[in-house]
């Protein structure tokens, strides 16, 4: 079984369906002021993963990369909403602070790419997935836990993974 720890869970992804059925998984157990940060190299896969991890928690909206608006939204029926943020060309994270991060988080799901680089303006409490280019098909990604709502995000995914 791919894990390092408890709180590390290493995966490999042989292709992007995959990547997008893995996000899938984890985008369905999200809840309202949860927080995931992707971190990668260009063509690391986040944008495939988050289109599976929107889908799967429930918008019929396109995902498409916010590389240039910054922060996409997208809807669900209930009412909530995900706040899809690319950090790609932010200058620094308090560019990120003008974003109004604590309102985003009050009305739904914060996935952040290029989180590393407005890390100083996260939640502390959130769950990092560093991914990386493997080969043209496949991609690397160690998902780590912040915190204790992460910790527990991060139990129920290894659960739908792998099952026990």
């Amino acid at each position: 079984m791919p894990i390092l720890d408890a709180q590390t869970l290493d995966f490999f992804s042989r292709s992007p369906e995959q990547t997008r059925r893995l996000g899938m998984k984890l985008g369905a157990l999200l809840q309202k002021g949860d927080v995931l940060c992707l971190s990668g190299d260009l063509g690391a896969g986040k944008t495939t993963l988050m289109q599976g991890i929107a889908q799967g928690w429930g918008t019929l909206d396109a995902v498409s990369s916010p590389t240039f608006v910054l922060v996409n939204v997208y809807r669900r029926s209930d009412g909530v909403n995900m706040y899809h943020m690319d950090a790609y060309r932010m200058a620094d994270a308090s560019e990120a602070e003008d974003m109004d991060i604590d309102s985003m988080l009050e009305n739904g799901v914060l996935v952040v790419e290029w989180a590393e680089r407005i890390e100083a303006v996260l939640p502390k409490a959130c769950l990092w997935v560093k991914m990386r280019y493997i080969a043209d098909e496949q991609r690397g990604m160690v998902f780590s836990v912040r915190g204790a709502r992460s910790e527990q995000l991060l139990s129920q995914f290894r659960r739908r993974v792998f099952g026990g």
